[in-house]
């Protein structure tokens, strides 16, 4: 069995080496703590899919973060968790802010209080299919907005594309489910 210390040292190479944007050095990080990342990710969230774009988030922001590894202060793989867990973190709220929003346009054309009922499971399945739904573009936006916690100008950049197309397309998409929920309101 290979000494802890030993690990450490080598990925601290890693890193470095994936600072100066060795891709091979990136794929060596990844096959030594993919596996531990989706774990906790899986952990954290419930949802495998989910913990999937996870783990591929976080190894994007070790590409580009990994010069800013200190060493001093940890080790690799508790640096890399610590991205899992904020990144899990921010999906989590992006889910309540999600599941805020489908409910203020749920309630705009909704029945008086004593008519409304809980969001079963079969509502949250709706709401899922609607999001589906939406054309790629729309969707691809909306969950980055919602389920990654970006902003517009994140996702713009992250996508290449004009902010104002970004707005746009958040906007349409809302709007498109907004139109696709409302007989479920």
């Amino acid at each position: 069995m290979l000494d802890r210390s030993v690990v450490d040292e080598s990925q601290v190479q890693l890193l470095r080496r994936i600072a100066a944007h060795d891709r091979q050095a990136l794929a060596e990080f990844y096959d030594q703590s993919a596996r531990l990342i989706f774990s906790v990710a899986v952990r954290i969230l419930g949802d495998v899919a989910e913990a999937e774009e996870v783990t591929q988030d976080v190894f994007v922001q070790i590409w580009n973060k990994a010069g800013t590894f200190d060493g001093a202060l940890g080790v690799p793989s508790h640096w890399a968790l610590g991205i899992t867990r904020n990144r899990c973190i921010d999906r989590l709220r992006a889910r309540q802010r999600l599941h805020r929003a489908l409910q203020a346009m749920a309630q705009e054309s909704a029945p008086p209080p004593a008519t409304e009922r809980a969001l079963d499971e079969e509502d949250a399945t709706v709401i899922r299919s609607a999001v589906h739904g939406l054309a790629k573009d729309q969707r691809q936006a909306i969950e980055m907005a919602f389920f990654g916690g970006m902003t517009h100008e994140e996702i713009a950049a992250a996508l290449h594309q004009p902010l104002g197309t970004i707005k746009a397309r958040i906007r349409r998409g809302m709007l498109k489910l907004r139109e696709n929920l409302k007989a479920y309101a």
